[in-house]
């Protein structure tokens, strides 16, 4: 079941996490958030300029803010809906890139393997505090953003 985290203008302007945690930390208190596989969802619904060209991800203040929910909840990639796009999305939010009408997202790709490195720890750390030992989803993730993780960093992790 996919949980929808709305993102409006004065959100985005106050850099306020409120409607994330709102959303969050219920299925965090009662297990859901791994448990039940539910997933999360980003309405980003600010107002631009019609004739602006921007993609979301290219509007300083809406990165902003997913930098800032990013440093709060660290693990959130693992769970996004990833069928939906949202993983690729939250990547082009922290990671820098350049956007193609024709090729669409192209990450920096010294920065996008700095991303998933860091996810890894973090979410490797996050899962071991919540008592999961299984990285599967994990490393489906990192071959998502284009990156085979060998067992052997996850050994290395457990030490």
């Amino acid at each position: 079941m996919t949980q929808t985290i709305l993102l409006t203008d004065l959100v985005v302007q106050t850099l306020d996490l409120s409607p994330a945690i709102a959303v969050i930390e219920p299925l965090l208190e009662s297990g859901d958030l791994l448990e039940k596989e539910a997933t999360l969802a980003f309405k980003i619904d600010v107002t631009r300029d019609p004739m602006d060209p921007r993609e979301l991800s290219e509007i300083p203040e809406v990165r902003l803010w997913f930098i800032r929910l990013d440093s709060h909840y660290p693990w959130l990639p693992l769970v996004l809906d990833w069928e939906a796009g949202e993983l690729g999305r939250y990547a082009a939010m922290l990671v820098p890139h350049q956007f193609s009408p024709t090729e669409g997202v192209r990450y920096n790709p010294e920065a996008l393997e700095i991303f998933v490195m860091q996810k890894i720890f973090a979410i490797s750390q996050w899962l071991n505090q919540q008592g999961h030992t299984s990285r599967t989803k994990l490393k489906f993730m990192t071959q998502m953003l284009g990156y085979e993780i060998d067992d052997g960093l996850f050994d290395l992790l457990r030490a």
